[in-house]
């Protein structure tokens, strides 16, 4: 079952021009020839910890994000209790390789939270978050009661003008943004944009006017994530967000990293599309993010660098 989703994926990875287009632009200094920096890494065919050390790289490394005395907050999803294996949070060794990441680069603090859907405890254990991250460093935040959400404007937002943000994020001088790729029953998708419904108080607002609208009014917060770290190494094919067994997931060894928040997601539907298929147009929040200028859906008009290792 692994080894076939496993070349399935692979040759996703070959057959998806339009998602992962390789449009390696250079410049020429000195008759020199110089990559410029990529929009968008997509590394596949490894494990958690190798995947993430190579996007990085690629990206230009983890000092070109975090400098020294820095406060980071890696924001995953951990929004459910289940453990790893049924790809319903962000993959455990992912976070613990950011955090000593960040820490290796200087981070004077480094804090991972998310305000989970089951109950917040039992979320952070089963997914091996919790653990994963405190071995490597970082602090673990709860996020299930008020007191820890401020208010925060959101002049851009069409349905959500305002919303109450983590006191972690608002404190924080970078965050990365790490969603697992999943099937998702009311936003159809849930990856990066939908995410930060993990950074805010009041979801309920979300869920009663216009979900989609309201996602991508979400991550018109001025504070964006210094990169959008997309965990598709086993994604969540059917039956989102929670899923019933592991047979609702696929191995796809795959990371896909970009500070394009639009682009990312775009990216990963078409991954997606390689084992279950999901018209982008139904995932309504990623338009609506193009529109208020959050990224762009073009992915053949970026850098994309693709790697199989």
């Amino acid at each position: 079952m692994e080894r076939r989703d496993f070349l399935k994926a692979t040759a996703a990875m070959s057959m998806a021009a339009l998602t992962f287009n390789k449009l390696s632009a250079a410049i020429h200094t000195n008759q020199i020839m110089v990559e410029s920096a990529p929009d968008m890494v997509a590394v596949m065919g490894g494990e958690p910890v190798q995947l993430l050390q190579r996007a990085l790289k690629e990206m230009g490394g983890i000092g070109k994000y975090v400098k020294k005395g820095q406060t980071v907050v890696i924001k995953p999803n951990i929004g459910w209790d289940k453990k790893p294996e049924f790809a319903a949070n962000t993959n455990p060794d992912l976070i613990g390789e950011l955090v000593k990441q960040c820490i290796q680069a200087g981070a004077k603090k480094v804090t991972v939270f998310d305000h989970t859907c089951d109950n917040w405890q039992k979320c952070y254990q089963n997914s091996g978050i919790e653990k994963a991250a405190k071995e490597a460093g970082a602090t673990v935040l709860p996020g299930n009661d008020e007191v820890y959400y401020k208010n925060v404007t959101l002049s851009k937002g069409l349905k959500l003008k305002a919303t109450k943000i983590h006191q972690a994020l608002l404190e924080a001088d970078v965050w990365f943004n790490v969603p697992v790729l999943k099937n998702h029953g009311g936003a159809k998708m849930s990856i990066a944009m939908k995410n930060y419904m993990g950074i805010v108080w009041d979801r309920g607002y979300f869920h009663s006017n216009d979900l989609q609208q309201c996602i991508a009014d979400s991550c018109t917060w001025s504070k964006k994530p210094v990169l959008n770290i997309i965990d598709a190494y086993r994604c969540m094919r059917k039956n989102g967000p929670q899923g019933r067994s592991v047979s609702d997931t696929s191995l796809l060894k795959t990371i896909i990293v970009s500070p394009n928040i639009v682009a990312a997601d775009t990216a990963a539907i078409g991954l997606f599309n390689q084992v279950e298929k999901m018209d982008i147009k139904e995932v309504g929040h990623i338009a609506h993010g193009e529109k208020l200028k959050l990224g762009t859906q073009q992915i053949d008009q970026l850098t994309v660098k693709r790697i199989k290792l």
